[in-house]
């Protein structure tokens, strides 16, 4: 039996970075395996522990076909290693740090997926996006009201995505996630 594709997506911020490694464990011990992504960032940048290559590095290995999936969001280039493939054919579920804009994409070439939306109280958001220092204020403002029209729009499109709140403390949303795996209802 093949396995499944779990894919998180959730605006930055929402926490996909602090759940996976929160729950990176108890997910391995479920024979769930956690995809490192490739990414055009430097290795040095705060966040997730993704393979950091240059633009130039990215795009050799998209052209040799190194990645199942790809995508490009916010200046930067995201590659999901085609292993994933042998390990979904070999019955691991796989759970991938995934994109919202590349959502419908991503469920054309794996039908049988489970999304999972991960959001947060939009105050609690806007707290962590200030303690990043990444943007002004006003980016943040702006990135805020783009994100609740995204979810919007995405859940609008695709009812097959399962929302998952990560307000409360950490621990409580690896329960919930882990509930989700088992039954994709259990998110609500």
């Amino acid at each position: 039996m093949a396995g499944r594709l779990i894919y998180l997506i959730g605006p930055s911020g929402s926490g996909k970075d602090s759940l996976l490694d929160a729950a990176r464990e108890r997910l391995a011990e479920r024979g769930c395996r956690i995809v490192r992504r490739v990414i055009t960032r430097s290795a040095e940048a705060v966040g997730e522990a993704a393979l950091g290559v240059s633009a130039q590095q990215f795009a050799g290995m998209e052209a040799q076909g190194a990645f199942a999936l790809s995508w490009h969001a916010n200046g930067l280039s995201y590659g999901i290693p085609r292993e994933i493939d042998d390990w979904l054919a070999a019955g691991q579920d796989v759970l991938v740090n995934g994109s919202r804009g590349h959502l419908h994409n991503t469920r054309e070439r794996y039908p049988d997926m489970l999304a999972v939306l991960l959001t947060v109280n939009p105050a609690v958001l806007r707290q962590r996006l200030l303690a990043r220092g990444r943007e002004s204020v006003a980016e943040i403002d702006q990135r805020l009201a783009r994100n609740a029209r995204f979810n919007e729009q995405l859940l609008a499109e695709d009812p097959n995505v399962h929302v998952l709140d990560n307000s409360a403390p950490l621990e409580h949303t690896v329960e919930r996630l882990l509930a989700c795996l088992d039954e994709p209802g259990a998110c609500a």
